[in-house]
């Protein structure tokens, strides 16, 4: 396994980060096809076992209940020291001005929520889930700071926005003296490139890591076109990814995995691992299997004809996820 500062950082983290939104109690929140503690458990051990330290999960994935799978996770299969915690703050938890949102109040009572989950007493990078334009982004960037002050997070890192929002969120920290994010968790993946236009430039001039979640477009980039599962139909977000146009590009992944004769998730994330400003994708693994290949994806080197026969069908398409 590659281990890379995150942001520039002293904060080591693998290239491949695991994702624990499929992780929890598939009767809360919007994940009915979350994996229980029993059936996460071999992508824990597999997670240790490859050497995947970087572990990725939300106060509101499953109600809560992702996070204190992660947090058992730790204690279980390896040592709090030899993992990095990512967890987020924003969207709705509960009702009342503490259950959303990116206000003081807000901040200050979902990280101590979360510690209480995860079992530990600090997150190794605390993100913002969304941008929230009902609160000053100079109130935001003080609370993160004093919850950094406080030892409870050791950097913060934001996710899915504008560009211009961003920057903005990154001055009011610089003019104020505040902790500024060091990571930028955006959607990212052959079939959803608009963040190229500003935000990833942004990303390289400031030296802000990217994590890209999606990198697989929901599992879209790992089969044949077509070809659903169960997750596909009942997630949401999923459901973005089976447009027509994106037909060629899946069409083109299949081609060069046959090419090859490795699965199609490796090519697909080869070409995402490609980008300068991402450090690691964030996969979310479902079995072991998913983590062999997400990391196997390392040791593939697209050349130049390759790289161009997975770009040239792309089209310009509204940003999503934020």
């Amino acid at each position: 396994m590659q281990h890379i500062p995150l942001g520039g950082t002293d904060l080591k983290v693998s290239r491949i980060a695991l994702g624990c939104m499929g992780f929890g109690d598939p009767t809360q929140g919007v994940n009915p096809w979350a994996l229980d503690e029993q059936a996460a458990a071999p992508v824990f051990r597999r997670a240790v076992e490859l050497g995947v330290n970087f572990w990725d999960t939300a106060n509101v994935y499953a109600g809560g209940t992702s996070e204190e799978i992660v947090g058992r996770a730790v204690r279980t299969y390896t040592r709090r020291s030899d993992v990095v915690i990512a967890t987020k703050v924003g969207l709705p938890m509960h009702e009342g001005p503490e259950g959303s949102g990116l206000s003081r109040r807000a901040i200050f009572r979902q990280i101590d929520a979360s510690l209480t989950r995860l079992g530990t007493d600090y997150v190794d990078l605390y993100q913002i889930h969304r941008f929230d334009p009902a609160t000053p982004v100079e109130e935001t960037m003080e609370a993160l700071h004093e919850v950094v002050k406080a030892g409870k997070a050791r950097y913060i890192g934001a996710s899915s926005m504008w560009a211009w929002q961003f920057a903005k969120m990154q001055e009011a920290a610089a003019r104020n003296g505040h902790t500024r994010f060091v990571s930028m968790q955006n959607q990212y993946s052959l079939v959803q490139r608009e963040d190229e236009r500003e935000m990833f430039p942004l990303l390289a001039d400031q030296g802000v890591s990217s994590l890209p979640w999606c990198p697989l477009a929901k599992g879209h980039l790992a089969r044949p076109y077509g070809r659903s599962t169960s997750r596909t139909a009942n997630d949401p977000i999923g459901r973005r990814f089976a447009a027509a146009v994106d037909r060629p590009i899946v069409e083109a992944v299949q081609r060069i995995a046959a090419r090859r004769g490795v699965p199609m998730a490796r090519i697909a994330l080869a070409w995402v691992l490609g980008n300068p400003a991402v450090a690691a994708p964030v996969v979310g693994a479902t079995g072991p299997a998913h983590l062999d290949d997400a990391v196997a994806a390392l040791d593939v080197r697209l050349d130049e004809e390759e790289t161009r026969e997975l770009e040239s069908s792309y089209t310009p398409r509204l940003p999503t996820g934020f």
